[in-house]
């Protein structure tokens, strides 16, 4: 916008200072006239002709000049004149100038603006920098009970439901803080050699029966990978997550591996915005925190799998690369 509206007032100015420079030649000519007393321009005696217009700066292919009568000719008029291509010169010379001019109120538009926007901005990067602090120190304070939960639930010996729902309560709180975690800090990830169908069936015998309205198919056989089995494991949870949240009530959920793509399908009501479901916080409906799909991304492009999302009408599927990690 600042620009814009210096565009605007340079280009007036430019017009303005133009007319004044066309101005202060008519004048200076016209005082040439009389005195005859400068070099900077010719004069020619020319035949009068009908409807010649006296005292007026006029333009032809090569000059700028005035048209004076002779007190006691009525044959002949004087022609005082200037070259155009030095007129030229001239606007040209006036062009550089505004131009100069407005280079450096740009920059200290610029200047100004970006002071301006510092100064206003810093309470709010240090309100987010103590938001973050705060979530990092809340993190780390919930890893101790939720694994003692977790830990405490696989020894028990009660087998009902009642503890399966607390089972599956604390997986999901405990996935939900290993996406913060990644979400907020950069992690070491290790080189582990693990069967992708292990993953897939643990995070299908998970989500199955929470969404047991789905019909859910999987076609995965055995291979080997070399990654961080715990990241991988969360981006099949989150997409998993996501398939399962934005399905349709007789929806479905398939998952297969070909020729090293690991694909994950679903029934859905559409995405508006396939280029942008990847983007931090970006989200289409009430549900969520937009941050899922962004963290799937994150740890893809860390364990250098290429990730792909393909709609085509009600139909989403998600696609894994991993040529780059099988073995």
């Amino acid at each position: 916008m600042i620009e814009i509206f210096l565009l605007f007032i340079f280009y007036h100015y430019h017009k303005i200072e133009e007319e004044h420079l066309k101005e202060s030649l008519f004048l200076e000519m016209k005082n040439y006239s009389l005195t005859f007393d400068s070099d900077r321009f010719d004069i020619d005696i020319i035949p009068r002709k009908k409807g010649s217009v006296f005292y007026e700066l006029l333009e032809n292919e090569t000059t700028l000049y005035i048209l004076v009568p002779f007190p006691n000719n009525q044959e002949d008029l004087l022609k005082v004149y200037y070259p155009l291509a030095d007129y030229k010169s001239l606007t040209d010379e006036l062009v550089i100038s505004i131009l100069w001019q407005f280079i450096f109120l740009t920059f200290i538009a610029v200047l100004i603006s970006i002071l301006f926007s510092s100064y206003i901005l810093k309470p709010l990067r240090e309100s987010l920098k103590l938001l973050e602090i705060f979530i990092k120190d809340i993190i780390h304070d919930l890893n101790t009970p939720i694994t003692s939960i977790l830990i405490n639930l696989k020894m028990m010996d009660a087998k009902n439901d009642e503890v399966e729902s607390i089972t599956k309560s604390a997986k999901t709180i405990a996935m939900l803080h290993q996406n913060l975690d990644a979400y907020l800090k950069e992690i070491q990830y290790k080189n582990e050699r693990f069967d992708i169908q292990e993953v897939i069936d643990d995070q299908v015998s998970f989500f199955a029966p929470m969404y047991d309205y789905l019909q859910w198919k999987v076609d995965v056989e055995g291979v080997i990978v070399h990654s961080d089995k715990n990241a991988l494991s969360r981006v099949i949870y989150n997409l998993l997550s996501n398939a399962s949240k934005y399905n349709t009530s007789q929806g479905y959920v398939e998952i297969g591996l070909q020729n090293n793509i690991l694909y994950i399908s679903n029934s859905s009501y559409g995405i508006k915005n396939p280029t942008k479901i990847f983007e931090r916080f970006y989200k289409e409906g009430d549900r969520g925190l937009g941050i899922g799909l962004h963290i799937v991304k994150k740890l893809c492009t860390q364990l250098e799998i290429p990730i792909e999302v393909k709609v085509e009408g009600t139909l989403v599927t998600f696609e894994l690369d991993l040529s780059k990690v099988t073995m």
